[in-house]
């Protein structure tokens, strides 16, 4: 591995694949996910939604598609981890991991707290469960990395506006914040208006591998993102459509500055 490497970002919604006609009862097809994840050979992986939720909010036993993909990507390390358990918890998508072909050390998890926003489910008012920020550290090309995944609240989906609650963004800049070094963050923000999301991270010293492309199927809105320091730079950044997920695949190739 030389001084770039590349990294994939992907919400894979649970192995659930896209149909446009009816996206809500669309097959698991887990196969095809890991042959969407393997297909971009990538050094670093950042998942989101891994598993389905359970209902209840139970997580209990070991985690099914995660053990598969574990399976699929022999060689690579990983840190996964759920958001804590709720019972509030809705049968969407649920948990987030890193993989790594360097191993990861100093892993961390963070809570990401959501505010009391009712919204109605199924004809039942609901507020909507915590999100969660994971973190680990790892070695390329001799230079240590730090590397977060995160997954945001969509306060679009509750007829909110993530403008009015920050408090989510706000923490995971602040842990962002305590690294000093090559540091980059993916994730599912949730941001229907993602400008503000830019400018809030560049204030604080980190771009963005792109803001164009369209990264999900139900609206036409940039929720992915491959966030990075000044340490870094992107030398290539790929959408890449996927029928293996409602949000399509982001690819960026990094390189260090130094």
């Amino acid at each position: 591995m030389g001084a770039s490497f590349k990294v994939l970002q992907f919400n894979m919604q649970f192995g659930q694949r896209w149909d446009d006609a009816e996206p809500d009862t669309a097959p698991i097809d887990l196969d095809a996910t890991i042959a969407e994840i393997l297909s971009h050979d990538a050094d670093l992986i950042l998942l989101q939604e891994v598993e389905q939720a359970r209902a209840g909010g139970s997580q209990s036993g070991s985690p099914s598609n995660l053990a598969r993909i574990k399976a699929a990507l022999a060689g690579y390390d990983c840190f996964f981890s759920f958001p804590k358990a709720d019972p509030r918890e809705l049968p969407f998508g649920i948990g987030q991991a890193i993989f790594s072909r360097t191993p990861l050390r100093d892993t961390m998890r963070m809570d990401l707290p959501s505010p009391p926003v009712e919204f109605e489910f199924r004809g039942e008012k609901k507020t909507p469960t915590d999100r969660l920020l994971i973190g680990a550290e790892t070695t390329i090309a001799g230079k240590s990395l730090r590397v977060y995944n995160t997954h945001l609240l969509a306060f679009f989906m509750l007829q909110s506006s993530s403008e009015q609650h920050l408090e989510q963004r706000t923490l995971v800049i602040e842990e962002l914040s305590r690294s000093k070094g090559p540091t980059l963050l993916g994730g599912d923000f949730n941001v229907s208006k993602h400008e503000s999301l830019i400018r809030q991270f560049a204030a604080a010293g980190f771009s963005t591998a792109q803001d164009r492309e369209i990264t999900w199927r139900r609206r036409p809105y940039v929720l992915d993102h491959i966030f990075f320091s000044p340490h870094l730079r992107a030398v290539a950044c790929t959408v890449k459509p996927t029928m293996s997920s409602d949000h399509h695949a982001l690819v960026a190739e990094l390189e260090f500055t130094s």
